[in-house]
């Protein structure tokens, strides 16, 4: 959430950061400012009543003892008891409305990334290994699977619907492996592992931003205010909420692997083959909350273990920094890891790594208590460490062979205790 008090010291400021994602949003400034001064002015009225209510609460029974004559003050007293209530209806109302919009603006871009309105701004930073270049033609992950028997899609599109998996026999050894591996690296370079919820609570959803704005892409549990987590970004950061943490914590690293649920709302026709782009899909994320002052650097951090990763199963990929107009709802810079695609000929995101600055920790009150006793708002800063079947599908792609094996990444052959997957000896 933005900081209101900010708003109203420069507004300008704040359209030039929301107009670098679209001019739209530039404008809910005005009206922000037009119901935060209607909010502050019935304040100020319902104060002033209530403080003649009070005054002249004190001075009836001092009339009555003075056997003065109360009718005129029981009748001010009346009319103040019916005027309050109205006011603070409309105050309510008001208040609904600019806490509403408030949550539905995003965060402000940091200053140092591009400009432009979509992804065909973003700016490639570096890459990590060229792409390998097949003396056949290279087969999708998807067609792979199935001739491996590792995935059939067709089984959980009868059990359960279209963009579901079943991971069969050494499909799932490899799955499980992955995570394996992505929370035994993770955890020995500093983070701790977290076992969360694969539900949480509208208050939750609403911290890390998913809510109000994105509810359709959620699935929500009926006859509860429960929602499956579209990634552990939302169990890891509402850990905190509504605490004040010690200096002296920072920087908590946190890891968490999870199923994500997300209802895809718009994406009807995209990457509906394959791995890419499925309602349920498994994830390890990493988490940290950092002082204000450290947190960039933290980013570079959190980005660095993720393509560690990436290295470890010798997969190609490149660093994109994100634009203005392609960042997410509540992030102000994002690299994105895209890893090569060799049935797509493109690289595709794999992990975005995204510092909030104090956006969550706003939404979700998560502080800390500064040298001079005051409270702050931490940064929070997340990233996937990494996404399990795009890893999968990666894997499929860039290690295929004519033969239709796979040569498994040296980094998985003692979680698969093979070196190579095939359809007549499995692995």
């Amino acid at each position: 959430m933005l900081n209101i008090k900010q708003i109203r010291e420069s507004p300008g400021q704040f359209k030039a950061g929301l107009a670098r994602r679209g001019k739209a949003l530039a404008d809910c400034i005005d009206r922000i400012l037009e119901l935060d001064g209607q909010k502050r002015s019935f304040l100020a009225q319902i104060e002033s009543l209530k403080a003649e209510q009070n005054a002249a609460g004190k001075r009836i029974p001092m009339m009555k003892k003075a056997k003065e004559n109360t009718d005129e003050i029981m009748a001010q007293m009346k009319d103040l008891s019916q005027k309050i209530p109205g006011l603070e209806s409309s105050l309510r109302e008001i208040g609904n409305d600019l806490e509403h919009l408030m949550l539905s603006l995003p965060n402000i871009p940091s200053p140092d990334i591009p400009e432009g309105a979509d992804s065909g701004s973003n700016v490639e930073t570096r890459r990590f290994q060229e792409p390998r270049e097949f003396n056949f033609t290279p087969r999708p992950h998807w067609e792979i699977g199935k001739d491996l028997g590792i995935l059939d899609p067709a089984a959980a599109a009868k059990v359960t619907g279209a963009r579901f998996h079943f991971y069969k026999g050494q499909g799932a050894r490899l799955e499980r492996s992955l995570y394996n591996l992505f929370l035994d690296t993770h955890t020995q370079n500093g983070y701790t592992e977290i076992l969360p919820p694969y539900m949480v609570n509208r208050e939750s959803m609403t911290a890390t931003g998913q809510l109000p704005k994105f509810e359709e892409d959620a699935f929500k549990l009926v006859g509860t205010d429960y929602f499956l987590v579209p990634t552990a970004e939302v169990p890891l950061t509402n850990m905190h909420r509504q605490e004040i943490l010690s200096p002296d914590d920072f920087p908590i690293r946190y890891c968490a692997y999870t199923p994500c649920f997300r209802a895809e709302a718009g994406s009807a026709g995209r990457d509906t083959r394959g791995l890419i782009r499925q309602h349920q899909f498994n994830k390890v994320e990493l988490m940290t909350f950092s002082l204000p002052e450290n947190s960039y650097n933290e980013l570079d951090i959190l980005t660095g273990d993720a393509e560690r990763i990436l290295q470890m199963l010798g997969l190609p990929y490149r660093v994109v920094t994100l634009c203005a107009g392609d960042l997410g709802f509540s992030s102000a810079k994002t690299y994105d890891l895209e890893v090569w695609m060799p049935s797509y000929e493109k690289y595709v995101e794999i992990s975005s790594c995204s510092n909030f600055e104090d956006f969550q920790a706003r939404r979700g009150a998560i502080r800390y208590r500064a040298e001079d006793g005051k409270t702050k708002f931490v940064h929070t800063l997340n990233g996937s460490g990494l996404a399990v079947g795009r890893t999968v599908a990666a894997i499929l792609e860039n290690f295929q062979n004519a033969d239709g094996s796979i040569a498994l990444p040296e980094a998985l052959h003692g979680y698969m205790k093979c070196g190579r997957l095939t359809r007549e000896e499995g692995c």
